[in-house]
């Protein structure tokens, strides 16, 4: 309605979100992905960053997107530093031989798959939404988090006490 134009609300993206440009946010992303670039020579994918859009309406929702890469990266990381623990248990032990060659090559293949899948773009409805921007590898991750228990390292997340991204490791 004519109202929701005048409050710059939209009405069309995921219920009534505001959209808001952001413009310092914008400038302060943009001159951190800039130098980041610079660093890394060899940029792969585009440097699409969502602001102010229907894929992320304003800076609350773009900062909340930043605070979920803790809930994807730590039970990786912890589930990595349990594996060095399941040596202790010999049937554990002989399983991941077995079954991977081993903890340096079980480790090696999860994060090749981490790294090779949780960024491919994969997990939004077309490339521009996902594909690989900024913000769309956010939901490729999430994306290689929900695929997780059809990986064939998942039974060692079970082991290292992993629940899900959302909770604690049980001890």
């Amino acid at each position: 309605s004519d109202v929701y134009k005048r409050q710059g609300i939209n009405a069309e993206y995921g219920g009534l979100n505001r959209v808001q440009p952001s413009p310092r946010v914008s400038v302060a992303i943009h001159n951190l992905l800039n130098a980041t670039k610079k660093k890394v020579l060899d940029w792969v994918g585009s440097s699409v960053i969502h602001l102010g859009d229907k894929n992320v309406p304003n800076a609350l929702m773009f900062i909340d997107k930043y605070t979920q890469v803790q809930r994807i990266i730590n039970p990786i990381i912890i589930t990595i530093d349990q594996i060095e623990h399941m040596k202790k248990d010999e049937g554990i032990k002989r399983y991941i031989k077995v079954s991977f060659g081993g903890r340096k090559k079980l480790i090696k293949d999860m994060l090749i798959d981490f790294f090779r899948y949780a960024f491919d773009g994969s997990g939004a409805d077309n490339f521009f939404d996902a594909g690989s921007c900024i913000d769309g590898r956010l939901t490729s991750a999430w994306n290689w988090c929900q695929k997780l228990p059809e990986k064939p390292f998942y039974p060692i997340f079970k082991l290292a006490g992993f629940v899900g991204f959302d909770g604690d490791f049980q001890k």
